[in-house]
């Protein structure tokens, strides 16, 4: 059989699908939600200050308590995150880098904890007035 060249090695594979996770590190970030999946109870939010990886857009997992219907785009939240980490072997990424030119040396997941709305508006309001 032959492989596409797009496709990784099976041992790169195994060793993303097993990458261990450590244990959940909080966040706490300010940004809004870009996108709403409701089939699969998930968020992309685009954050104000990086997270570990230099990333700015996370999918975020929602905890049985926010229902997708609560979330609104394009308003600005504080969102309470943790996020797990889960390294990758030294072989694995050198592949990744050599061989597909990605930089990559862990796995990251997030999981929202707790989504606090904030009234952006008001605060710009009373600081008007306050002049």
């Amino acid at each position: 059989m032959v492989k596409k060249k797009d496709e990784l090695p099976d041992w790169v594979l195994d060793d993303i699908k097993n990458a261990r996770f450590a244990k959940p590190e909080p966040l706490t970030r300010m940004g809004y939600i870009l996108e709403i999946y409701e089939a699969d109870k998930k968020i992309d939010a685009q954050l104000y200050e990086a997270v570990e990886d230099g990333r700015h857009i996370v999918t975020l997992d929602l905890p049985k308590n926010v229902k997708t219907s609560e979330c609104q785009t394009g308003v600005v939240y504080e969102f309470g995150i943790s996020m797990l980490k889960a390294p990758l072997a030294k072989k694995t990424i050198e592949f990744l880098k050599k061989e597909k030119e990605i930089e990559m040396s862990a796995i990251y997941q997030f999981e929202l904890q707790k989504l606090t709305l904030m009234d952006v508006a008001s605060d710009d309001m009373s600081g008007d007035a306050e002049e």
